[in-house]
């Protein structure tokens, strides 16, 4: 089904606005990345480099970069919305990625503990070998507990606001 462009613009234009939403949501991730990276040098004496390194080191590549895309995605129908609230189809994308941040969230989350318990299962428990099989159980947990603790606050607060940007237009 094709879409048709907002009538009031011509198409090019409609093209031009997506990618100045998208840049800006962009700009925004990424300003929240360095106000995130400075709190935990303040907070915690962990440079940037240490700091993201550890992340990556728990959660891996994969979380971070699905849920930088779909923040993206959320704040761009976010600002779409604070221009025209009665845009139901940005509402609807910025709901459904939104919902993507809690889904992969989830999704790691049942990973991380699944990945845990099948290192438990194929590995002898001694006196010797617990201390290890520990070490690495807590580490597959540190991804579970880590994708939920980011993914489930920033999924619910980037519906909210999607929610609340999309009712300035009086729809019920």
């Amino acid at each position: 089904m094709a879409t048709l462009p907002h009538p009031d613009r011509p198409p090019h234009l409609h093209l031009r606005s997506t990618s100045v939403d998208a840049a800006q949501a962009l700009g925004l991730l990424l300003g929240a990345v360095v106000l995130v990276l400075a709190g935990s040098r303040l907070l915690l004496d962990l440079p940037p480099g240490q700091a993201v390194s550890r992340a990556v080191a728990v959660v891996g590549p994969v979380f971070p970069a699905l849920f930088a895309a779909l923040v993206v995605l959320a704040a761009a129908a976010a600002l779409r919305l604070a221009r025209d609230p009665a845009d139901r189809r940005w509402r609807q994308l910025g709901l459904q990625a939104a919902s993507g941040i809690a889904t992969i969230a989830l999704t790691f989350t049942l990973l991380g503990i699944s990945l845990g318990i099948g290192g438990l299962a194929d590995r002898p428990l001694t006196p010797d070998s617990v201390q290890a099989v520990i070490g690495e159980l807590t580490g597959r947990f540190a991804l579970a507990f880590a994708t939920t603790v980011v993914g489930l606050p920033a999924a619910a607060g980037l519906r909210a606001l999607v929610l609340v940007l999309a009712d300035r237009g009086g729809r019920p």
